[in-house]
C-alpha cells in the first residue's frame, strides 16, 4: 500500500475495505469482508468471495531472500476470474482471465498464473512463479519459489516442489531454483521434486515418486528415487 494510502469501507458489500484507486468494476460479485488494497485491478466479471484478501502487503522475513527481488507492482485479478473465501493474493501477484483460487488458497507476490487456471484449496504458490494457461493445482499441492509450470500441467494432491538443495543451510551465491513443469506434464499425488528438476513435456510422474532428476519427455516414472518405467499413460 502507497505511502499514506488506507483502507476505507464501501457500501457496496457487508464489510467492504478499498484501497487508495482500486479499480474495481460495477459487475464485480462480492461476498462478505473483502478486503482490496492499494493497487489492485479486478477484471470485469470477477467474484470475490467472503473474507478474501487482495493486493496484500508483502510481509518478508529479516532473513528471507525474496527481500531483494525488486518491487512487487500492481496486483491482478482477470475478468471472470474467482477469488474464493479466506484465499490471500499477495500485492505484485497476476490472476489470469477465467482462474478459480480457491478457498484459502494463497499466491505470492511477483507470481503469474495464466488464464483458466485452477489453484485448489490450500494450495500455497509461491514468489516468482511463472504458471501457464489451463494448469490444474490440486488441494494442498506447494509450488516452490522460482519454479516454472508450462500450459496444461496436472498437479495432484498434496505435491511438493522444492527449491533449495541444502534445506536452509545455503552460503552466499547459492541460488535457490524451483522444478521446471513442461507443458502438459501430470504429477501424481503426494509426489516430491527435488530442486532444479525438469520434467519433461507430457511425462507422468507417478504418485508418491520422489523425482531427483530431470524427467525425460513423454515417460512415466515411479518410486523414491524416481525410475523411469515406461511410456507415460495417455
Amino acid at each position: 500500500m502507497p505511502p499514506g494510502a488506507e483502507l476505507r469501507p464501501s457500501g457496496r458489500a457487508p464489510g467492504l475495505l478499498l484501497g487508495e484507486g482500486v479499480e474495481l468494476p460495477g459487475d464485480v460479485e462480492l461476498g462478505g469482508n473483502v478486503v482490496v488494497h492499494a493497487g489492485t485491478r479486478v477484471g470485469a466479471g470477477a467474484r470475490l468471495q467472503d473474507g478474501c484478501v487482495v493486493g496484500k502487503p508483502v510481509a518478508l522475513g529479516s532473513r528471507s531472500s525474496a527481500a531483494g527481488e525488486g518491487p512487487s507492482g500492481e496486483t491482478v485479478i482477470g475478468a471472470g476470474s474467482t477469488v474464493g473465501a479466506g484465499a490471500v493474493v499477495v500485492a505484485g501477484a497476476t490472476i489470469g482471465e477465467r482462474c478459480v483460487v480457491a478457498d484459502q488458497a494463497h499466491v505470492r507476490e511477483r507470481t503469474t498464473i495464466g488464464d483458466e487456471c485452477v489453484v485448489g484449496r490450500g494450495v500455497s504458490v509461491e514468489n516468482d512463479v511463472s504458471v501457464g494457461a489451463r494448469v490444474r493445482m490440486q488441494t494442498g499441492a506447494y509450488v516452490t519459489a522460482w519454479s516454472v509450470v508450462e500450459d496444461d500441467v496436472f498437479i495432484a494432491p498434496g505435491v511438493v516442489l522444492t527449491n533449495d538443495p541444502t534445506a536452509g543451510r545455503r552460503t552466499g551465491g547459492q541460488e535457490l531454483r524451483g522444478a521446471t513443469l513442461r507443458r502438459g506434464c501430470r504429477i501424481g499425488g503426494g509426489a516430491v521434486l527435488l530442486p532444479g528438476v525438469e520434467v519433461g513435456a507430457e511425462a507422468f510422474v507417478a504418485a508418491g515418486a520422489v523425482v531427483s532428476r530431470d524427467v525425460a519427455p513423454g515417460v512415466l516414472v515411479m518410486g523414491v528415487p524416481a525410475r523411469e518405467a515406461g511410456e507415460a499413460p495417455s
